[in-house]
């Protein structure tokens, strides 16, 4: 009898002391699956490999891995204007694990101008974590057969010549269209003449060389190495400030053009319903991986500007402002676009 006694208290107690690891075990558990990120993360570009927004994405994801203890791993969806990324974005699971680097070209002018070809509701389904760089911008001119040598002289050519200045552009509706569009229509409603290049900016570039194209507004970075060549002339700076290595080239705003050009920003966005706690941690790692001196070094030489938000809540604000300038900018600049 004794025995059975003590075989039963043994049992309960083991039963018991099981039943508390168990519970320590489950809590351990769940403590951990709810430390984000616990998982490797999604970061979409809706670009090809090599560009600036891809390149941004790969520099801060890299070093976000490095704060946070996984990796941050880009994957490039091109097509439909952005559309394409943004709404896989938008359909992931709200949870931190999928996130997108977008530009001013498809999170706030593709919203703006092709709102019928989203099948979601980017305005409630997409937000923005933070703000990350923006990209200086020049208004460059061929120095093939282009008597022009700086704005002044542009505009008086273009009035003198009506229809025979050319400008170039990545396409109907993209922001160096608008750019010139609204640069032509500010200046006195010149008549100038789009010249589209599918190619993207370095086809531009060799309109411009070639002379087929005679200015266009396009990013630093990527007309720099031309500048310097001789093969294309800087006549105005988009910037907040001239910069150091183009300390001659005025901004357009001291030109008497404030609002004309676009600084191409680059922003970290995740789907609507993402857990506020998440977003934070999200935004913390953003702003600490650009503050990081190898990124620092990495974009200066790019002339590429450091602009994270100053929070999440200010992110919203941001974007929301951004969209509501394009709006203004198309309701100014009628481009007929094709849907």
């Amino acid at each position: 009898m004794r025995k059975s006694v003590l075989s039963l208290a043994a049992a309960v107690c083991l039963a018991v002391t099981g039943g508390v690891a168990g519970s320590l075990v489950v809590a351990t558990t769940a403590a951990a699956q709810d430390k984000f990120p616990s998982k490797p993360v999604k970061i979409i570009v809706p670009y090809a490999p090599g560009g600036a927004t891809d390149i941004v994405a790969r520099l801060i994801g890299e070093h976000m891995r490095q704060d946070l203890g996984q990796s941050f791993v880009v994957e490039n969806k091109p097509g439909a204007f952005g559309i394409i990324a943004i709404e896989e974005m938008a359909r992931a699971k709200p949870d931190g694990y999928t996130l997108m680097v977008g530009n001013v070209s498809t999170n706030a002018i593709t919203p703006v101008l092709f709102p019928k070809k989203f099948k979601i509701d980017y305005v409630k389904d997409v937000v923005p974590v933070t703000r990350l760089v923006d990209i200086p911008e020049f208004m460059v001119a061929t120095t093939k057969d282009f008597p022009p040598k700086n704005v002044k002289e542009l505009v008086d050519h273009a009035k003198k010549n009506p229809g025979k200045v050319r400008y170039g552009s990545v396409g109907v509706g993209s922001y160096p269209h608008y750019d010139a569009a609204l640069f032509a229509k500010r200046a006195g409603d010149l008549d100038m003449v789009a010249i589209h290049n599918k190619a993207g900016a370095s086809g531009v570039i060799n309109d411009l060389v070639s002379g087929d194209a005679q200015f266009a507004f396009l990013n630093v970075a990527s007309t720099a190495p031309m500048i310097k060549a001789g093969n294309l002339r800087p006549f105005a700076l988009v910037n907040h400030a001239r910069l150091p290595d183009y300390p001659d080239v005025p901004t357009m705003d001291e030109l008497g053009y404030k609002g004309v050009g676009t600084i191409a920003w680059q922003g970290l966005f995740a789907p609507a319903g993402t857990p506020p706690e998440v977003l934070e941690t999200l935004y913390k790692a953003a702003v600490k991986a650009m503050q990081a001196p190898a990124v620092q070094e990495a974009f200066k030489k790019q002339n590429f500007n450091v602009v994270p938000s100053p929070s999440v809540a200010e992110a919203k604000t941001w974007l929301a402002g951004e969209m509501k300038t394009w709006k203004t900018i198309a309701d100014e600049v009628k481009i007929e676009l094709a849907e």
